[in-house]
């Protein structure tokens, strides 16, 4: 018997005897855009992976301000957490760009975890490379421009999609940014004045990847953030697999 195939770069990593009894515990099903896969506070019923579309994950302060602070897609699990039996996750989980995928329930994800320690330590070179974006996230905030933070962002959702096309509202990208809206309307009118990408209402386009890219430079071009490296299962995987 043949395991299935899929997008996902964590499962198309296993070989067929660990996918085949994985697959009996996985639940294929539509993620729309905003179906939340995590809400801060709560427990955790189920792990996702992605096989199209993205999710983020969002810090939100006392006061009700939000911001992304991670991107997930078909590079790995969400929500990404160090163990899968923790009893609540401090970030909420939702989808930016609808897709589909394949949840498991937490309880059965642990007990296969427990049994196949390859599959773990596979997991866990997510984690470690997925928070090397979130630290990355952090210091770009910090240090660069809203449109070099932009081009950085539009690059990494670009990574996780096909085609060229990224249907996000002006809106959604000021709150995934943490930014006024009139900042990131004023952001893309720089990168289409660079013809690097083309912007209508609730789509983004991207024309030159590779000047996209040195626009962004040290923004995107981070190890473990980038889609340079990524295996033949993918025509854009991540850097997490070298």
């Amino acid at each position: 018997m043949r395991a299935f195939e899929s997008e996902n770069l964590i499962l198309s990593q296993l070989a067929d005897p660990e996918l085949l009894a994985l697959e009996r515990i996985l639940e294929p099903l539509p993620l729309p855009r905003d179906f939340e896969l995590v809400h801060l506070g709560m427990p955790v019923s189920h792990y996702y992976f992605l096989e199209n579309g993205i999710a983020s994950m969002v810090a939100t302060s006392p006061e009700g301000r939000r911001a992304e602070v991670g991107v997930l897609g078909r590079d790995g699990m969400s929500p990404p957490a160090l163990t899968v039996d923790a009893e609540r996750f401090s970030f909420d989980v939702m989808m930016q760009v609808g897709g589909h995928g394949r949840r498991v329930e937490a309880g059965a994800l642990a007990g296969f975890l427990d049994e196949r320690p390859d599959v773990r330590r596979l997991l866990s070179r997510f984690l470690h490379t997925f928070f090397t974006q979130v630290a990355s996230t952090a210091l770009s905030n910090a240090v660069h421009k809203i449109d070099v933070r932009l081009a950085k962002w539009i690059l990494m959702c670009h990574d996780r999609l096909e085609g060229q096309e990224i249907e996000i509202t002006h809106e959604y990208m000021a709150s995934m940014l943490g930014v006024r809206r009139s900042s990131v309307t004023d952001a893309l009118h720089v990168l289409e004045g660079q013809h690097l990408i083309y912007s209508t209402r609730g789509l983004v386009i991207i024309r030159n990847r590779t000047s996209l890219e040195a626009f962004a430079a040290d923004a995107y071009n981070v190890p473990g953030i980038t889609g340079h490296d990524w295996p033949q299962t993918s025509r854009r995987p991540l850097a997490m697999y070298r």
